[in-house]
């Protein structure tokens, strides 16, 4: 654990890297914070759709997802709760994979994400079609915990946390951006961290 010293040089050189948002600070915990219950997993039951504005519609079960090709990557975590949580250790499925299998149509601009109990989030295509974006199973060497995602969150590293949608189910494409759960309740469309874009009457950094 680091001194309150520590902690402050250490946020400091975050800062200085370009790595810390402003008005965020340093954790070494990882908070959990959601809307709701914490939902049931039942991989007999669970599958994995991604419709819309694709040339192959998909459906996977737990296991068919499971058997699909793994990645790992390391990043940075921002919660617009304003705490940060650095070098995150995540292994799961690329996005890119689901983008070479499903085939987006090429007015598809954006993808709305589909989670249990309805919940919902919107992310511009272009934001999720890069190297560190992932479906994520695992954390820092371990299998997600249930109230962190468990089987499935997907990780937008460059955009706000709650764009990393818990308990992920589905992807669908269209031509249109759609305000989800979260974005219908004040926060921004967007969510960009280094902007401070946290909420619909933030005014952005340049």
């Amino acid at each position: 654990m680091f001194s309150g010293d520590e902690r402050k040089r250490k946020e400091q050189q975050m800062l200085q890297a370009g790595r810390l948002p402003a008005g965020q600070s340093l954790t070494l915990k990882w908070p959990v914070l959601h809307y709701g219950s914490v939902p049931k997993f039942d991989p007999a039951k669970w599958d994995f759709r991604v419709w819309g504005l694709v040339e192959q519609p998909l459906r996977l079960t737990w296991g068919e997802f499971a058997e699909l090709p793994q990645a790992r990557n390391t990043s940075d975590f921002h919660c617009v709760t304003r705490w940060s949580r650095f070098d995150n250790q995540w292994q799961g499925v690329a996005f890119r994979e689901l983008l070479t299998r499903v085939k987006p149509k090429a007015e598809a601009t954006h993808v709305l994400l589909h989670a249990e109990q309805g919940f919902t989030a919107n992310v511009p295509l272009a934001d999720l079609d890069r190297d560190d974006v992932l479906l994520a199973t695992h954390h820092d060497g371990q299998p997600l915990t249930a109230d962190h995602g468990y089987p499935l969150r997907l990780i937008v590293p460059h955009l706000y946390a709650w764009k990393s949608v818990k308990w992920l189910r589905g992807l669908e494409f269209l031509n249109h951006d759609v305000p989800g759960f979260w974005e219908q309740n004040g926060y921004h469309m967007y969510g960009d961290p280094f902007r401070e874009q946290r909420f619909s009457s933030s005014t952005s950094r340049a």
